[in-house]
């Protein structure tokens, strides 16, 4: 059986994954689980999926989470280099790299100088530091497969297509709960509202950037680097109904697309199973039911972001880094009722014209970047 280490296994994805594992006991085994501050439901997978070991990354919760297991062959960690080691155990098939923001990045490159299979939710790794990732990627011959649903997408539209030259990726988006909001609607928005997606159930930050599409401008930079594919050649598409989860058009100009419903746990149990499919019950779309499929160019003047990202890839070196880091400070600031939904644009381009450029960055520099985008976005914030 496949072992299995799940970095954010209290986060959306990392439920989802549970249930994949819990569906296939013949298949995959929990070795670790992980969680930021979520203690309480890091105790209860715990004690039903009895890993190998579990690991809070807030060491508050170390001995709440030590007595709640005490008697259990549970071994029990805490801090953010806890983390960074448990990917590195031999018995490990697979890491999970579904840890939000900025933190998932140093435990993702342990995993992979470790050699483990990567499966990747966690896109601010690729859109902090894609060119250092992939590059110790093939350095270490790990292999990275995509868990979001459209890189899963464009992963699957490749298959025996290695040969063939790719003339355009077309990233769909569903266009969040505010794609039809003007301008002036866009200004008074509330978090409540933009935690109501229409199609997907997700965690808080991954929502808010759906909303915003900053989600939308982080895959275009995560095609790129898992993809090998430019910038210019990454066309998102507005599709309200997210049945398309991307497409891959090709020289000759045919285009292959990956059809769905909007249900996490198939993308994540593929990477899990790559390069079979598995069996599940996950709901099935019915054609001759499903009615229209629409298409729409993106509007990146209501939403800036997806305009701010495309500036960020094309500028290169740290400017994505700049860019994430900015964007998690300002979610982060919206959802304590402390900036407005279009704000949050305006401070995260003033972040990138103000923070040192860097064209090639080391680790360390990389992480240097992020502390100093984090104090000027939070000094633009009044």
């Amino acid at each position: 059986m496949k072992q299995i280490a799940i970095l954010g296994s209290t986060g959306s994805i990392g439920r989802q994954a549970l249930d994949v594992i819990a569906s296939h006991p013949d298949e995959y085994e929990v070795y670790a689980l992980t969680a930021n501050n979520s203690v309480d439901l890091l105790i209860e997978q715990a004690l039903r999926f009895k890993p190998e070991a579990v690991v809070i990354a807030n060491e508050q919760h170390y001995s709440k989470l030590k007595d709640a297991l005490a008697g259990q062959p549970i071994k029990v960690y805490a801090g953010a280099d806890a983390i960074n080691q448990i990917v590195t155990a031999s018995p490990i098939d697979i890491v999970l790299a579904s840890m939000v923001g900025f933190a998932g990045l140093c435990p993702t490159i342990e995993a992979i100088k470790a050699g483990k299979t990567i499966a990747l939710a966690n896109k601010e790794t690729m859109v902090v530091a894609g060119e250092l990732i992939t590059s110790l990627a093939l350095q270490y011959k790990t292999p990275i497969l995509p868990v979001d649903s459209e890189h899963s997408a464009i992963f699957q539209c490749l298959s025996g297509e290695m040969m063939n030259p790719v003339e355009k990726i077309l990233l769909t988006a569903s266009g969040g709960p505010f794609r039809i909001l003007g301008m002036d609607q866009l200004k008074t928005v509330t978090k409540a509202q933009a935690l109501k997606h229409p199609n997907w159930d997700m965690g808080a930050k991954i929502t808010i950037d759906s909303a915003s599409m900053m989600n939308k401008g982080f895959e275009v930079i995560e095609a790129k680097w898992l993809f090998g594919v430019p910038y210019s050649k990454i066309q998102v598409v507005v599709h309200p109904q997210s049945v398309i989860h991307s497409m891959v058009q090709f020289a000759d100009g045919a285009v292959k697309a990956q059809l769905g419903a909007p249900d996490m746990r198939l993308p994540i149990q593929y990477a899990f199973s790559y390069p079979r499919r598995l069996n599940a019950d996950f709901p099935r779309v019915d054609f001759t039911t499903l009615g229209t499929l629409t298409f729409e160019e993106p509007d990146t003047e209501r939403f800036r972001n997806l305009a701010l990202a495309y500036k960020a890839i094309e500028r290169g070196g740290n400017m994505p880094c700049i860019l994430n880091a900015a964007n998690e400070v300002c979610v982060a600031a919206f959802l304590h009722d402390q900036i407005g939904f279009l704000e949050m644009s305006d401070v995260i381009a003033q972040t990138m014209e103000r923070v040192p450029f860097r064209a090639k960055s080391t680790l360390d520099e990389y992480i240097e970047t992020d502390a100093e985008a984090r104090r000027v976005a939070a000094s633009l914030i009044k």
